[in-house]
């Protein structure tokens, strides 16, 4: 059997298929929470979209892009989906998380087969660990480190409602993309952050590691899991 080598070097096309929406990991049937904010009137517009993508990206953001920083420098895939756990108190939040952790693990392993740590994941969780936690790995396996990790997952947090609204408002593709790049500073300073805390850990443990609430989204999340008709699975 051959040794499995991962590459080196950074990678930054790796980033690029990672964070493309054309990577096969299931975000597009997710809302991140913008479908029930745009039935509850919190979403009507462009500006009320960037308050809620700008919410999103301090809170839920800035922790998955944490434990994807983590992930990819190393630490413990149990110990960071146990984080996971207890920073997601909303059980329909658990179960999306997984879920796209359990498509995003099918789909990195199609891209690099022979790492090691994606297959020691997927044998560890055959029903998913948080998507968070497989992203990271993901990008370890693709030869990135945490930051990159931590900017892909800071982008997914806000790319995905913003992409959501735009189907389920009719709003004009031209000012979403404009909300995600008003929003490019913010989205560089919270990986960061990220991936300071991801180094802090190494010692200090997943204690170390962001816990930002966010009510509304997990609120949200629970009343929208009940509707019986609804576009989006979460």
């Amino acid at each position: 059997m051959d040794t499995y080598t991962p590459p080196t070097g950074g990678g930054r096309a790796a980033l690029l298929v990672l964070a493309d929406g054309r990577f096969p990991a299931g975000g597009h049937a997710h809302s991140g929470g913008a479908e029930a904010a745009v039935k509850a009137g919190r979403i009507t517009d462009a500006a009320s979209l960037q308050e809620f993508c700008r919410g999103r990206l301090h809170t839920a953001g800035l922790v998955a892009a944490a434990l994807a920083a983590a992930a990819a420098a190393g630490h413990d895939p149990a110990d960071l989906d146990a984080a996971a756990d207890a920073r997601t108190p909303a059980p329909a939040l658990r179960t999306a998380a997984r879920r796209l952790g359990r498509q995003l693990t099918r789909a990195a392993r199609s891209v690099w087969p022979g790492d090691p740590g994606l297959a020691a994941l997927s044998a560890a969780f055959p029903r998913g660990a948080h998507q968070p936690v497989v992203l990271g790995l993901a990008a370890r396996a693709a030869g990135l480190g945490p930051l990159d990790a931590a900017h892909v997952a800071a982008y997914e947090s806000v790319g995905g409602p913003t992409t959501a609204t735009v189907r389920l408002l009719g709003l004009d593709p031209f000012e979403a993309t404009a909300v995600l790049a008003r929003l490019a500073p913010e989205l560089d300073a919270v990986a960061e952050r990220a991936a300071a805390a991801a180094a802090r850990a190494r010692t200090e443990g997943t204690g170390a590691l962001p816990s930002a609430a966010s009510p509304l989204l997990e609120i949200g999340a629970q009343a929208h899991a009940a509707w019986p008709v609804r576009l989006f699975a979460s």
